[in-house]
């Protein structure tokens, strides 16, 4: 267990949405007061800051199509 944050220093850099792999949202918990975004790019681990407008959008974006696809998987 990891008592301290993930994050030191966020990237504050757009990334085009289209290398990220994937995203890992973590609250705010008692050893660490911060929202952190975490997410995967070429297997590497980049952390984002929660409150730029680009990353609000890729988080938003990147969910929705998570969602499209399950809603598709279940039709079949």
């Amino acid at each position: 267990m990891n008592l301290r944050c993930n994050c030191i220093k966020t990237r504050s850099k757009p990334i085009h949405p289209k290398l990220i792999q994937d995203i890992k949202i973590l609250k705010s918990r008692p050893h660490c007061p911060n929202v952190e975004i975490i997410v995967s790019v070429k297997g590497n681990e980049v952390c984002l800051n929660p409150k730029a407008l680009w990353v609000k959008m890729i988080v938003n974006s990147f969910f929705k199509k998570q969602m499209n696809f399950s809603e598709e998987k279940a039709d079949v």
